[in-house]
């Protein structure tokens, strides 16, 4: 799928949608306060996306006018999505106060930051989370398209298959990283809460590949250090890479179950000095307050949402476990070097 919007000139909305089938006329269906009002189908062909190879008959270009929503042009905030796959094509929303750059936030952490989504999604016109789940297509459409100037991505996507499309876009990259060890005790709590959807036929299709990695969890007891152990030497392959240095491998890898080597902690600092706004969990004020700085937004800043207790202490067991140092090596010598110049620039 491809996308782009021509104009909003208030009476009349153009863009084109080019579907992944390339015999489908494009459709897409716009909401009003999260109500669903009309569908539009595609009534221009254009012989470019023929030429091109994207499309049979280049019927793509739709138009949103005043018959399909009476009063279109009095409308201060409505959004257009593509029928099909439910991304959002457009985003009318009064212009004052907006962001104007492109903003990709990377999530490091197993659960995205939901406080940091929800305190930038008001000062921005476009906004997708979850890119990470998105088809390769898509997340090129988004990163390429010149239109979507104030636009917020947010998701865990590998940085070295994409970094060249941010630099391309001008675009302002974030990351807030945790502690390697809060972070693996976090991936072993979020795979044990779907360890019963992993081991259901009905429902493992939704974890994907890591359905075998959730339901194993489920015979281990994370209060017991012996358990634990017997735990890490069985891990199933999925397991495994989302537990080893993760943070290295989103920084450093072209596909999730790339091997890391000890060269790949230099790319992952490499591609890591490179990103324009680095935070420390630890420094969560710091880390907004740098990132409403940067994109000129005047709020108050946000409270993080704390780490469940529960997380917390099975970090320290994970702490106490000297086998698991070589699991999070890469990961700490980057938390470490973050957490201290965060430390001294923000007591400075």
């Amino acid at each position: 799928m491809r996308f782009l919007l021509s104009a909003d000139e208030g009476a009349i909305i153009r863009g084109w949608v080019v579907p992944d089938d390339p015999t489908a006329i494009s459709r897409v269906y716009v909401t009003v306060e999260g109500r669903r009002v009309a569908e539009v189908s595609a009534i221009h062909a254009d012989p470019t996306f023929i030429q091109y190879g994207w499309h049979a008959t280049g019927l793509c270009h739709y138009e949103v006018r005043e018959d399909h929503i009476p009063g279109l042009a009095g409308i201060e905030r409505l959004e257009i999505f593509d029928v099909d796959t439910n991304v959002l094509v457009h985003r009318r929303v009064p212009k004052v106060g907006l962001a104007t750059p492109k903003a990709v936030l990377i999530n490091a952490h197993i659960r995205p930051e939901t406080v940091i989504q929800t305190a930038l999604f008001p000062h921005f016109q476009q906004c997708y989370f979850g890119i990470g789940r998105f088809p390769e297509e898509i997340l090129h459409a988004i990163f390429d398209t010149d239109t979507l100037t104030s636009c917020l991505m947010v998701g865990s996507i590998i940085l070295p298959r994409y970094e060249g499309h941010f630099v391309q876009g001008n675009a302002v990259t974030m990351m807030l990283l945790h502690d390697p060890y809060v972070e693996m005790a976090s991936r072993l709590t979020w795979l044990r809460e779907r360890a019963g959807m992993g081991a259901d036929p009905n429902q493992s299709w939704r974890l994907g590949h890591l359905a075998e990695a959730a339901a194993f969890t489920a015979d281990y007891d994370f209060a017991d250090a012996k358990s634990l152990k017997r735990l890490f030497r069985m891990l199933p392959e999925p397991a495994y890479h989302l537990l080893y240095n993760p943070l290295t491998r989103q920084l450093s890898t072209h596909v999730p179950d790339d091997r890391i080597v000890p060269g790949s902690s230099i790319i992952a600092v490499e591609v890591l000095s490179r990103i324009g706004i680095v935070g420390h969990r630890d420094y969560f004020e710091a880390f907004m307050a740098t990132v409403f700085d940067r994109l000129e937004i005047n709020a108050p800043i946000p409270l993080p949402l704390p780490i469940p207790n529960g997380t917390l202490e099975l970090a320290e067991r994970l702490r106490g476990l000297r086998f698991l140092r070589d699991w999070i090596e890469f990961d700490m010598v980057l938390s470490d070097a973050v957490r201290a110049s965060v430390s001294k620039s923000w007591q400075d």
